[in-house]
């Protein structure tokens, strides 16, 4: 068993997108950071979301007006920094009046839009219409007449996480996956944290102060490796999703009214299927052995049921997956109400130590720079805030415009088969040339796995981004495991038992500092 000692202003423990965000704008302040995560970048709450950058239309109704305004804010700058794994999705709300009275709808979409700084002309403002008449209206059911459209954004939620992480590394700091810290302890001036890595490797890390960023165990951190005193309350809730062979073939999404008060969403995702999510159950297990209940597929085949002529039958289900939210709590009496906002108790008597609790991916930027700004006060840090405006990795489009740019891609890489070329665009932007190197043909890729994943960017993920194992590409970095046939995820498993991957292990002040 091997020893490392490491000295850094600010350790990080957990690589969720919190954690991811937190350590990408430290570093960039000129703090020295070290990330630890305990599988791997988003693992487990960050890759489980319904994949929507959004103010939350429902959280209007719990006037979460605060809330709403901040998502919106944020949605907006995301759209800005990472134009190549966010883009704008409209979305049709179908009117029941039994529900909600039109004239309530018409008021939080208004609200709404104001709230996300409308007019902006990638987002549309909110409009009623006629579903009889609108391409939408075709696969619902013929007593749904009228509805409304409004705007929000579809995200790559893994790839918000590694990116930020990337980003993080490469202006210095040390991203450690499949690392657990399994011991912390606080002096007068420092945090001294033992962290153990999956393959026996033991670290020593001081440092002067600790963010507690492991999502829903959160207070399982405080209570074991830190056995700090505490008075932190959590909900943990689980969030389950299906995914079904695609119920339309239009470019909306939809949001559905329950007769629970609940709204279900169904969303295209990557061309052949459906989306459809969330529910709201309360958690009392293992956040790392949550798993999608037989009922809770039930509920939204049933949920979505209600307004598609084609029945959701259970047994179409083709992918399930669960998450659990470590939400603040708020003594709500359903645990789809409680809040989704987020609370950075802070504990500076000694060495500091900052606790993230609750937050969702959209608010992870600001969140993340709040965190920064109460840690920046106590270390002595003067650097301003520098995210709000800066290019996540690959996010650097020529006028922030995709479309043009990945028209510009496949027009200079010809050779390449057009779903892979703009997979490749979504998924790295600007850095889809790194992949590509300097092949000229597909073999020049290397082995195919199939599903149009190929050697060459298995091996960039394997060097770049903390890919290991076969999971890590297949559901986290490129959504293919619904696509790869069993022989070729073998195929894949072989090549990287072939492969050693290279570890961010720097532990510097950032070369430059924005």
């Amino acid at each position: 068993m091997t020893h490392q000692e490491t000295r850094v202003d600010l350790l990080v423990v957990g690589g969720g997108v919190n954690g991811a965000a937190i350590a990408r704008d430290a570093i960039g302040r000129g703090l020295s950071v070290l990330l630890c995560e305990k599988d791997d970048i988003a693992a487990h709450t960050s890759s489980a979301s319904t994949k929507l950058i959004h103010g939350g239309l429902r959280y209007l109704e719990h006037q979460e007006f605060a809330l709403v305004a901040k998502s919106l804010a944020e949605r907006k700058r995301l759209l800005d920094t990472a134009p190549h794994i966010i883009w704008p999705q409209g979305f049709i709300l179908p009117h029941q009046s039994h529900l909600r009275p039109a004239w309530m709808i018409r008021a939080g979409l208004f609200l709404y839009d104001r709230l996300g700084g409308w007019p902006d002309r990638r987002l549309p403002g909110s409009r009623a219409v006629d579903l009889r008449a609108h391409p939408s209206g075709v696969p619902l059911r013929d007593s749904l007449v009228r509805g409304f459209q409004y705007s929000d954004a579809c995200v790559l939620d893994t790839r918000l996480a590694v990116l930020n992480a990337l980003d993080a590394a490469e202006r210095g700091a040390t991203v450690l996956t499949h690392t657990a810290c399994i011991a912390a302890r606080r002096d007068q001036a420092h945090w001294h944290a033992d962290l153990r890595s999956d393959d026996g490797v033991m670290h020593s890390v001081t440092a002067r102060a600790l963010v507690n960023a492991t999502g829903p165990w959160a207070t399982r951190f405080l209570d074991g490796p830190a056995q700090l005193p505490h008075s932190h309350q959590v909900r943990l809730v689980k969030g389950s999703h299906v995914l079904v062979p695609a119920l339309f073939g239009h470019e909306y999404a939809y949001i559905f009214q329950q007769p629970d008060r609940r709204f279900v969403f169904a969303i295209p995702y990557d061309g052949d299927f459906t989306l459809i999510g969330t529910t709201d159950v309360e958690f009392h297990g293992d956040p790392a052995d949550v798993r999608v209940d037989d009922d809770e597929v039930a509920y939204l085949c049933e949920a979505a049921s209600r307004y598609f002529k084609q029945a959701v039958l259970p047994q179409a289900v083709v992918w399930r997956y669960s998450g659990v939210r470590p939400l603040v709590e708020d003594r709500s009496a359903r645990a789809s109400e409680i809040t989704r906002d987020y609370v950075l108790p802070f504990d500076g008597s000694a060495a500091p130590i900052l606790t993230v609790l609750g937050g969702k991916i959209t608010t992870s930027r600001r969140l993340a720079e709040e965190a920064v700004n109460t840690l920046s006060r106590a270390l002595g840090v003067t650097r301003p805030a520098w995210t709000g405006g800066a290019p996540l990795p690959g996010g650097d489009l020529p006028g922030r415009d995709f479309h043009a740019f990945a028209a510009d891609f496949a027009r200079r890489h010809a050779w390449l088969p057009a779903p892979l070329a703009l997979r490749l665009c979504r998924h790295y932007g600007t850095r889809a040339s790194r992949i590509l190197r300097d092949a000229t043909t597909v073999t020049d890729l290397g082995e195919h796995f199939g599903a149009g994943l190929y050697a060459a960017e298995v091996d960039y993920l394997v060097d770049v981004e903390w890919a290991r194992h076969a999971d890590d590409i297949l559901w986290r970095r490129t959504r293919l495991g619904l696509r790869m046939d069993a022989s070729g995820q073998q195929r894949l498993r072989d090549h990287l038992q072939d492969r050693q991957p290279v570890r961010h292990a720097r532990v510097t002040r950032a070369p430059h500092v924005l």
